[in-house]
C-alpha cells in the first residue's frame, strides 16, 4: 500500500509526463514478463516515449487536475500508460509490433487519448494505425505511383523509336 506522500509523488510525476506528451496509449500488460516489458520500454525510449504503470485512480486524479476529462478506471485490467510526445502514427507501430511479438498473447492495446484533440481513441483504431506502413514507405509508394505514368510513356516512346529505326 502506498503512503500519501508516495501517491502525491506519483500524481506529480504523471502530471509532468502528461504536460510533455501529445498522446497517451493505454495497454493491458497482464502476464507479460519483465524482460518483455524492458524490451518495450527500450523501443519506446528510442521514439521519445515512456511506459509507466500508475494506479488508475492516481492517473485519473492527475488527468483531472490537468483538466482532461477522461477516466482510466473504465478499464477492468491492469493498465500501463505510454506517455508520448510523438504523433499516434509514430507510436502505434512499435506498440502493435510488440503486441504481435509478445509471447503472452494477453498483451492488449486498450486505447489512446489524444491530448491535443482531447478525444479517446479505441484500441482497435490504434491497432489499425499501427498496421499502416511508416510515413517514409507511404511517401515512396506515392512517388512510385506518380512516376509510373511517366515511365510507361517513356517506354512507349522508346518502343516507337526502335520501330522507326528498324524501318
Amino acid at each position: 500500500m502506498l503512503t500519501k506522500q508516495q501517491k502525491t509523488q506519483q500524481i506529480k510525476e504523471s502530471k509532468e509526463l502528461i504536460k510533455g506528451s501529445k498522446m497517451l496509449i493505454f495497454v493491458d500488460f497482464t502476464g507479460t514478463t519483465v524482460d518483455e516489458i524492458k524490451k518495450l520500454r527500450r523501443a519506446l525510449l528510442a521514439i521519445g516515449s515512456k511506459l509507466k504503470v500508475v494506479k488508475k485512480k492516481l492517473l485519473r486524479v492527475a488527468l483531472s487536475e490537468d483538466k482532461i476529462d477522461f477516466n482510466p478506471e473504465q478499464f477492468e485490467s491492469q493498465v500501463g500508460t505510454i506517455f508520448s510526445s510523438a504523433d499516434i502514427s509514430e507510436i502505434a507501430g512499435p506498440i502493435y509490433k510488440f503486441s504481435k511479438e509478445a509471447k503472452n498473447k494477453e498483451f492488449k492495446i486498450l486505447g489512446g487519448y489524444d491530448l491535443s484533440a482531447k478525444n479517446f481513441i479505441e484500441g482497435e483504431i490504434v491497432k489499425q494505425i499501427g498496421q499502416l506502413p511508416s510515413r517514409e514507405i507511404l511517401l515512396g509508394q506515392l512517388v512510385g505511383m506518380f512516376a509510373m505514368p511517366i515511365k510507361m510513356f517513356m517506354n512507349v516512346l522508346e518502343q516507337k523509336s526502335k520501330q522507326m529505326v528498324e524501318k
